[in-house]
């Protein structure tokens, strides 16, 4: 039987491969963008602030895992989170210099797995989550080596928040 995670948990209990671990690490088929949540953006500051947001991270999660976050302050096994990371563009409008989605840079994955089962099978997995980012378009190769160092220097500062900037995520409030 094929392995794979719904947005609320595994669906099979079965060990999983290197293979198949990095299969489940994979941008969703669904159009996440209509039919999840939105849960919050970060814009990120050009280093000149008059060049206004270098760049813009949207995040999404399935219906399911939110309504079960707000009432745990945790995801379940399985849950499948999607940060769209875009280029912008700045410019004056008559509301003044904004900033918006210019251009989709990659996108980040994380898959929920509170017990770390998959850890010692992938470097992909650990400290709860699946870890993949995925370059332009592409949505089922990822660059992500190994988490630890190509992940956990923008997400260690929030490790007491389940290693997510949940800050921004307005939508998670209880």
């Amino acid at each position: 039987m094929a392995a794979s995670l719904s947005p609320t948990g595994p669906v099979t209990a079965e060990p999983l491969t290197a293979a198949s671990l990095e299969r489940l690490l994979r941008v969703p088929e669904v159009d996440y963008r209509l039919e999840w949540v939105f849960l919050g953006a970060f814009s990120l500051r050009a280093e000149d602030p008059e060049d206004g947001a270098k760049g813009l991270h949207d995040v999404y999660a399935p219906r399911e895992a939110v309504e079960a976050y707000r009432k745990t302050g945790t995801f379940p096994d399985g849950t499948v989170l999607v940060k769209d990371s875009f280029l912008t563009k700045t410019e004056e409008m008559t509301t003044g210099t904004v900033s918006y989605a210019d251009h989709l840079k990659g996108r980040f994955v994380l898959v929920r797995d509170s017990t770390n089962r998959n850890a010692k099978n992938s470097p992909l997995w650990g400290d709860g989550w699946g870890w993949a980012f995925f370059e332009g378009e592409e949505t089922e190769k990822t660059v992500t080596t190994d988490y630890r160092k190509d992940c956990l220097g923008c997400h260690e500062p929030v490790r007491s928040q389940d290693f997510l900037h949940t800050q921004a995520y307005p939508t998670l409030g209880r």
